[in-house]
């Protein structure tokens, strides 16, 4: 199973994905956790620009959006099919869903011309199910401080981040099938039990 984390900065993200591997983990199961961007060496050179790491450098939003699904068609080839293809469950921090909440709904390219660029870049490949932690955006923003801001953090207003919360609000209420909708506010241990019983009736419904 393919599984995606998706939702406003400073929502929890990676910490639920620690989270939910160990949990699987202990069950027995293989699970391979990425991020996005970068996960491969070629993604990580690339995760340095696009967050500004060693220094800022400025990029238009469609270089933002041509350069994310770079390093993700490779994290696809590299990564994500091997392990799908021998079992193990792949929980990924961020997809294909963020370059629609981010290039599309926050930078305002068009929707459809980036989903063709997605379909190329991931040969088609889409996460089985999508957990968006939900948090207003200035909650998320007010969370990261010091090293942990990126470039997105730094260089775009809150009514920018406001636009990606919104976008990935929307996404999710187009697709609900694959997305679950979860109040990133809650403490943790909920949450993350909560997360927990999601995945695992996704799991037990695919076999």
């Amino acid at each position: 199973m393919f599984i995606s984390f998706e939702g406003p900065d400073g929502s929890g993200k990676s910490t639920q994905i620690g989270r939910l591997a160990e949990t699987l983990r202990a069950a027995g199961r293989e699970v391979v956790t990425v991020r996005e961007p970068g996960g491969t060496p070629a993604g990580e050179k690339i995760r340095a620009i696009l967050l500004g790491e060693g220094g800022a450098v400025p990029v238009d939003p469609r270089a933002d959006a041509l350069l994310f699904n770079a390093s993700r068609a490779q994290l696809v080839a590299d990564v994500i099919e091997p392990a799908l293809a021998r079992g193990a469950v792949v929980i990924a921090d961020r997809f294909a869903d963020s370059t629609l909440a981010y290039q599309g709904y926050g930078s305002g390219l068009p929707i459809e011309e980036l989903r063709g660029m997605i379909r190329f870049a991931t040969a088609g490949r889409t996460p089985d199910l999508t957990l968006l932690l939900d948090l207003p955006a200035e909650h998320g923003l007010a969370r990261k401080s010091g090293s942990n801001r990126t470039r997105f953090e730094e260089g775009f207003d809150a009514a920018f981040h406001e636009r990606v919360a919104t976008g990935f609000r929307s996404l999710a209420a187009a697709e609900p099938a694959r997305w679950r909708v979860l109040d990133a506010s809650a403490e943790q241990g909920a949450l993350a039990a909560e997360i927990a019983q999601i995945v695992h009736v996704a799991l037990a419904t695919t076999r």
